[in-house]
C-alpha cells in the first residue's frame, strides 16, 4: 500500500476513534458502567458489549471493504478495556473483537488481543494512583516530563504512564511482527520501508487510545464537578432551612422563664412545643415537605408566639385551600415569612395585629400568602436593598432557596403600604406530595441556573 493511503488511514483511524468514544459517553448506562472503580462480572459483560459491538462491526467492514482500513481499532479498545476495567474484561473484549477476524482465517488475532487485555488489566492493578489512568498522555514527551517532576522529591523506579505506553508500543511491534512474518495471520499496517512512516502507525495507536482517554476523562471531571456542585447546593440549603432565629430562641426562653413561675402548665405546654420545632429542625434532612407538614410545624410556631405577645394582641387567621395541603413545598418555608410579620410588621404596634396564612391552587401553580396588618413600609423603603429592606436575612434567604430549587419558575412578591400592612406572596408550581422529587434535582437546578 502507497505510504499517502497509509497516511489517510491513520488520520481516519484517529476520527473514528474520536467519533466512537464521544457517541458513547452520551449514554448514561455507558457512564454508569465507565465510571466506577468496582464491577461485578454483569456490569463487566456490558461495558465489553458497550466497547466491543461498535468495534467488532469495524473488524467486519474492514474485512469487507478491504479499502477501508481505520475502522479496525481491535487492538486499542482491547487495550482500554483491560485498563478500565480490568483483566476479564480486556480478555472478554479481545475474544469479542477478535471473533470476526478469526472467522475470516486470522488465527493469531484472538490469542494476541486476549494477551493484550490480560497485560493491560495486570497494569490496571499495577497503578497506585488510578487517576494516572485517566490522566495518560499520548505524548511521549509530556510523560518524560512528569516523570521527572514526580521523581524530583522522592525518586522511584515505576511510573505507570511510562510502563503503560511502553506496554503499547511494545505490544504493537509484535503485532507487526507476526503480520510479518505470518502472512494473514493477523491483520497490521506496515510501512512500505519508510522509517518516519513506521512511526507514525505506533505513533497513531497511542494517540488513539490517548484520545478515548481524554474523552472519556473530560466527561469524569465534569460528572465530578456537578456532583460537588449538587453536594455544595444541597449543603446549602441545609443550612437554609435549619436556620432559627436566635432571637426566637431567646425570647422563647424569656417567656417560659415567666411562666414557670406564675403558669406552669403553660410553660410545660410552651417546652414541648420548642422541642417540636427544634426536633425537626434537627431530624429534618429533606429539602421538600408537604404544605400541610410545614402548616403544622408554623402551628407549633405560632402558639409560642401567640404566649409571648398575648391572644388579644396576636391573631392568626388561616385560610388554606385543602386541595393545597398535599403540595410539596421547601421546607422551612413559612417560618421565616411569618416571623418576619411578627417582627417588622406586628411587634411595634401597640394594639397587636393578626397574621393571615393563605393557600390556594391556580392552575399549574401554588400560591402562598403571609399577610400582616402591621405598621408597613413605604415606597422608599421597598425600594431599598432590592426590596428586602431591614428584614434580616430570613426572606433573602427564601429568595434564594427558591432561586436554586425553581429557576424562574418560582416568584415571590412583596406589597407593602406604610401603616397599613404587608403581603408576601409566593407562586410555585405544582409538585405533588405522592411524587417524589427526583434524584438529582439540584443538579439539574444548577445546570438550568447555567
Amino acid at each position: 500500500m502507497e505510504s499517502r493511503f497509509i497516511l489517510i488511514h491513520l488520520l481516519l483511524k484517529l476520527g473514528v476513534a474520536a467519533a466512537v468514544s464521544s457517541s458513547l459517553v452520551r449514554s448514561l448506562e455507558f457512564k454508569s458502567l465507565l465510571f466506577r472503580e468496582e464491577r461485578a462480572l454483569r456490569q463487566k459483560i456490558y461495558l465489553v458489549l458497550w466497547f466491543g459491538l461498535p468495534i467488532m462491526a469495524g473488524v467486519w467492514i474492514r474485512i469487507g471493504v478491504k479499502t477501508f482500513l481505520a475502522g479496525d481499532l481491535s487492538f486499542e479498545t482491547t487495550l482500554l478495556l483491560g485498563v478500565i476495567g480490568g483483566r476479564w474484561a480486556g480478555v472478554l473484549g479481545g475474544v469479542l473483537m477478535g471473533f470476526p477476524a478469526l472467522l475470516h482465517g486470522e488465527w493469531a488475532a484472538v490469542p494476541f488481543l486476549v494477551l493484550g487485555g490480560l497485560i493491560a488489566g495486570q497494569l490496571r492493578t499495577m497503578a497506585l494512583d488510578k487517576d494516572d489512568i485517566w490522566s495518560f498522555s499520548p505524548f511521549i514527551d509530556l510523560s518524560i516530563y512528569r516523570l521527572i517532576r514526580r521523581n524530583l522529591p522522592r525518586p522511584r523506579l515505576f511510573d505507570w504512564q511510562i510502563m503503560f505506553f511502553t506496554t503499547v508500543v511494545g505490544l504493537r511491534f509484535v503485532q507487526t511482527e507476526l503480520s510479518r512474518y505470518f502472512s494473514r495471520s493477523i491483520f497490521a499496517l506496515e510501512s512500505p520501508g519508510n522509517l518516519w512512516l513506521e512511526v507514525g502507525i505506533y505513533a497513531a495507536s497511542v494517540i488513539a487510545i490517548g484520545i478515548e482517554l481524554k474523552i472519556f476523562n473530560s466527561v469524569r471531571i465534569q460528572i465530578k464537578l456537578e456532583e460537588q456542585e449538587r453536594l455544595l447546593l444541597h449543603a446549602r440549603m441545609e443550612a437554609l432551612q435549619n436556620q432559627v432565629n436566635p432571637h426566637f430562641l431567646f425570647n422563647t426562653l424569656n417567656s417560659i422563664s415567666s411562666l414557670v413561675r406564675f403558669d406552669p402548665d403553660m410553660a410545660r405546654e410552651v417546652i414541648f412545643k420548642l422541642a417540636t420545632i427544634l426536633r425537626r429542625l434537627l431530624n429534618t434532612s429533606e429539602a421538600f415537605a408537604p404544605l400541610r407538614d410545614e402548616v403544622e410545624f408554623i402551628d407549633n410556631y405560632l402558639d409560642i408566639e401567640v404566649v409571648r405577645f398575648g391572644r388579644d394582641k396576636l391573631r392568626v387567621v388561616k385560610e388554606l385551600d385543602p386541595a393545597s395541603l398535599d403540595v410539596v413545598v421547601p421546607s422551612m418555608l413559612l417560618q421565616p415569612l411569618v416571623e418576619n410579620s411578627i417582627k417588622h410588621g406586628l411587634s411595634t404596634k401597640v394594639e397587636g395585629g393578626s397574621i393571615y396564612l393563605r393557600s390556594r391552587v391556580s392552575g399549574a401553580r401554588l400560591i402562598i400568602e403571609v399577610e400582616d396588618d402591621g405598621v408597613g413600609m413605604g415606597a422608599a423603603q421597598l425600594e431599598e436593598s432590592s426590596g428586602w429592606p431591614g428584614m434580616g436575612i430570613g426572606m433573602a434567604n427564601i429568595s434564594e432557596r427558591l432561586q436554586v430549587l425553581y429557576g424562574d419558575t418560582a416568584r415571590m412578591t412583596i406589597d407593602s403600604h406604610e401603616g397599613k400592612g404587608t403581603l408576601v406572596r409566593i407562586r410555585l408550581p405544582l409538585v405533588e406530595a405522592a411524587s417524589s422529587v427526583p434524584e438529582g434535582f439540584y443538579a439539574e437546578r444548577s445546570s438550568t441556573r447555567r
